[in-house]
């Protein structure tokens, strides 16, 4: 056996048993690098270089603004003015509260670009108030999670920096970001149509109407909180700012508001907003370091090389190579979480639909993985945004998953169109960028 088909051998299988074996999979996607660089007679001081590397990006300082800027808006309690703005809107129709689940993630989801926050924040405040209404408490808490996931796709979402790094199109972070508007807003009126349909044909409930006078406060109150989606993309868009820039004028804005103009949260609890920030960043930084190394790895083994003639084999059809991709994603998606199956799967899959048989724009291509790996997040066993879901619901896992099938199927609908259409990723990147 060929040196080089045994380092493959060990680097892919190592990586799954590990994972199985359930290490963390950070450690897992390094020690696979090491225990096949050793093989293939790579030096290991190669391998963390290009640790280093993977890290040392100025683009990446947009990851810690987004994560602080999610953390300091669920502390302050942000989520009750989006819900009552929402509630303004459409809480008047039959089903009101279905529809405000919906179009708060919508709003939310520009805020903190994070489905398991949207489910926290949101969650606390809507699924008790569907239960009050009569709603069935599995319908309340499915489509809490499903909404949540416009939060991954809408601006500002650092998942999609990750993408970009792994797909090496830093420099088009910005047009990467405005792609995800049209496709984020697609799931959630797509969940909306829904709604209408089970409203009309289960006879929801009507929220009571709010009075005139409370319209105003209501609107203000919800105003300075969604300018945060106004000062991330106006100004990428507008050229006022880079993707960093704005992320951090965005996180200034939302401390300033949260502790100072609102004080809807008190200043000691900045420490712990600090402290989950940092939690959570550890994560990010060292996946996204023991990635380079393996998709190092990966590219000396010519890896994605033979997947692209491999697949091409299969079928040369650029409709059904997709409907693989998909469904191998899909699949994945399941068992891990989004961070990692990003860091991963781009150099394995980007070389594949770049090809001149399927011909798809990187930027296309980050929207439909991240939309793809979205599912993931509500469905066993590692749906995050499930789980989380579940447990402010304090409905079972395995009887939530089963009676909210048909918004699953809305969101791999949502997803197919995505991906067929590119127009609805790239149209709003052509009318912002030209």
């Amino acid at each position: 056996m060929a040196t080089s088909t045994l380092a493959t051998i060990v680097l892919l299988s190592s990586l799954v048993i590990m994972i199985l074996l359930r290490i963390p999979v950070a450690f897992s996607l390094f020690l696979s690098t090491v225990f096949s660089a050793l093989i293939y007679d790579q030096g290991l001081a190669t391998l963390v270089q290009q640790m280093v590397k993977g890290i040392d990006n100025f683009t990446l300082l947009a990851i810690p603004f987004f994560i602080v800027m999610g953390e300091i808006m669920a502390e302050g309690n942000i989520s009750n003015k989006i819900v009552d703005f929402a509630n303004l809107l459409v809480g008047r129709f039959r089903g009101g509260l279905a529809y405000v689940n919906c179009l708060d993630s919508m709003f939310f989801g520009g805020i903190s670009g994070s489905a398991v926050a949207d489910v926290s924040s949101l969650g606390a405040v809507v699924i008790p108030m569907m239960k009050k209404q009569g709603y069935d408490e599995d319908f309340a808490v499915g489509l809490t999670v499903i909404s949540s996931c416009q939060g991954v796709l809408i601006p500002p979402s650092h998942n999609m920096v990750i993408y970009a790094l792994a797909a090496g199109i830093g420099g088009q972070i910005a047009e990467l970001l405005i792609a995800g508007v049209v496709p984020g807003m697609l799931l959630g009126f797509s969940l909306m149509g829904l709604c209408y349909f089970m409203s009309t044909r289960y006879k929801f409930p009507r929220c009571e109407p709010i009075p005139k006078g409370e319209w105003l406060p209501i609107v203000v109150n919800a105003f300075f909180p969604m300018l945060t989606l106004v000062i991330i993309m106006g100004g990428v868009a507008l050229g006022v700012f880079t993707v960093t820039e704005s992320a951090a004028v965005a996180c200034v804005y939302t401390f300033l508001l949260t502790y100072i103009v609102l004080r809807s949260a008190p200043f000691k609890s900045l420490g712990r907003v600090l402290k989950n920030s940092l939690k959570t960043l550890a994560i990010v930084l060292t996946l996204i370091a023991a990635a380079k190394s393996f998709a190092y790895m990966m590219t000396l083994l010519r890896i994605p090389d033979a997947l692209t003639s491999a697949l091409i084999s299969i079928t040369d059809n650029k409709y059904l190579l997709l409907l693989i991709i998909n469904a191998l994603l899909l699949f994945l998606g399941c068992f891990m979480d989004m961070a990692p199956l990003i860091l991963i799967m781009t150099p394995i899959l980007l070389p594949v639909v770049t090809s001149p048989v399927v011909g798809m724009n990187p930027i296309h291509f980050g929207v439909m993985l991240i939309f793809n790996l979205a599912v993931g997040l509500c469905t066993p066993p590692v749906g995050s945004a499930l789980f989380v879901g579940c447990a402010i619901g304090k409905t079972p896992i395995e009887r939530t998953s089963v009676r909210i099938l048909p918004m699953y199927a809305v969101m791999v609908g949502a997803l197919l169109l995505v991906t067929f259409v590119p127009q609805i990723s790239m149209w709003l990147v052509g009318v912002v960028f030209g």
